[in-house]
């Protein structure tokens, strides 16, 4: 009984021990660890900095990170509204179709807000593509029946699964009130539009893997 006892304690003890240890590294890791998911999230996102600095609103501080956010909302909306108008009128599945709807749902509103925010904060916003998103939409404007469908689903589910790690980066890391209502917003947009397009049975996991 009293070694049974005994081999308990110890076993606590161990425990306890090991999640001293554990809290203990976690302090100590180091913050180019932490700064080196961010500098992924932000490379990856295709980041820009204006070069105008931090600047004071009424809704809290306005970062370049920030803007860049507000612009990157405008620019989605600029090329996947468009897309997802496609994909309603020439999805040849029914769930290319619900596809289509919840990103013209999605991107309406977004699209909205980050107009609202750029007026607000005084940010000025792109009223066309980007030369890439350009691209895509011509690709996807140019392919047809089934390869339509294809592309239309490669490049979106890529496009979102770019931009999701930026949203909840500004999210963590906004102190700018509005910024942090429509990186909230688009959180919960973005997710549901990955959700549906995968749900179409189209996407390819493995090429998702080699987008840097």
């Amino acid at each position: 009984m009293r070694s049974a006892m005994a081999s308990g304690r110890a076993i606590g003890t161990v425990l306890v021990v090991l999640g001293l240890v554990a809290t203990l590294g976690a302090l100590l890791l180091p913050n180019q660890f932490f700064d080196g998911n961010r500098n992924i999230a932000l490379a990856r996102a295709g980041w820009q900095d204006d070069g105008k600095g931090t600047r004071s609103t009424k809704y809290g501080p306005l970062t370049p990170m920030d803007r860049d956010f507000i612009r990157k909302v405008r620019n989605a909306g600029l090329w996947e509204l468009p897309a997802g108008r496609s994909a309603q009128e020439r999805g040849t599945t029914k769930s290319v179709r619900i596809a289509g709807d919840h990103l013209v749902d999605g991107h309406t509103e977004l699209d909205r807000r980050a107009i609202d925010a750029g007026r607000t904060l005084k940010v000025s916003l792109p009223n066309r593509p980007s030369g890439k998103n350009q691209d895509y939409l011509d690709e996807i404007n140019r392919a047809n029946g089934k390869e339509f469908d294809k592309v239309l689903v490669e490049r979106l589910r890529q496009a979102h699964g770019v931009v999701f790690g930026l949203i909840g980066l500004v999210r963590d890391q906004t102190r700018n009130s509005m910024v942090r209502s429509l990186a909230t917003r688009a959180n919960a947009i973005v997710l549901d539009h990955i959700t549906v397009l995968e749900d179409t049975g189209l996407v390819d996991f493995e090429a998702l893997n080699d987008v840097k």
